[in-house]
């Protein structure tokens, strides 16, 4: 398996993969970012093989933030899913925390690559302290099934406003609300990757198997 061409690393499964999850940072993250390690773990431990990678902007510098109108970066996500195609037979999930999974939004929007299902944290609605400027206006061509995990004291967005956005999709959608976490969704109490990960497996119906114990 050679993931060198998207920086990717793997989280490999017991026995054969049901598919394959492709996740990407935010901003200011990589594919090191905590949550990023905690949600291909969990996606591992249910059976598939996922995948954590780097964007093209963070392939080119170790540091700061993307430039440009982003279309490199969706090149990059496109790239991943196509990869994620040739190492299964079996459904393909795709996604990213904040920006990663708003330009994987973008991606299978404008149907330049195919996911089974989308799986969203810490979607970007607007930047902070700005609710007029909402980044919704490709969720309307999203057609396949698409999981929000979102904390309650998120400032790019709050739960009324993502459910509003959410209503946007015409395929079916959930929300993983985290009380309490911001941005980063930390969570004291709250399991965000299984929860996630559940709401992903419940919603789609593919590749169900039991959380082992």
């Amino acid at each position: 398996m050679n993931l060198e061409q998207i920086a990717g690393i793997a989280h490999e499964p017991t026995g054969t993969p049901a598919g394959v999850v492709v996740l990407t940072h935010g901003a200011g993250g990589s594919r090191e970012a905590p949550l990023l390690r905690r949600l291909c773990d969990e996606w591992a431990a249910r059976g598939w093989l996922a995948i954590r990678y780097n964007l093209p902007y963070r392939r080119r510098r170790p540091k700061g933030p993307p430039s440009g109108s982003g279309a490199a970066d969706q090149a990059g996500v496109a790239e991943a899913i196509a990869l994620a195609h040739t190492l299964t037979d079996g459904p393909v999930v795709a996604g990213g925390h904040s920006y990663g999974g708003r330009m994987t939004s973008m991606v299978v929007a404008e149907q330049t690559a195919e996911v089974d299902l989308l799986t969203l944290s810490s979607y970007p609605l607007h930047p902070p302290g700005k609710p007029d400027r909402v980044r919704t206006e490709h969720l309307p061509r999203i057609n396949v099934p698409t999981v929000f995990t979102h904390g309650t004291a998120d400032p790019f967005g709050t739960i009324a406003e993502l459910r509003d956005a959410a209503a946007l999709i015409p395929a079916p959608t959930e929300i993983v609300e985290i009380t309490g976490a911001r941005h980063d969704l930390g969570a004291k109490t709250a399991d965000v990757a299984a929860l996630t990960v559940d709401a992903a497996l419940r919603l789609s119906r593919v590749g169900r198997r039991p959380r082992p114990d």
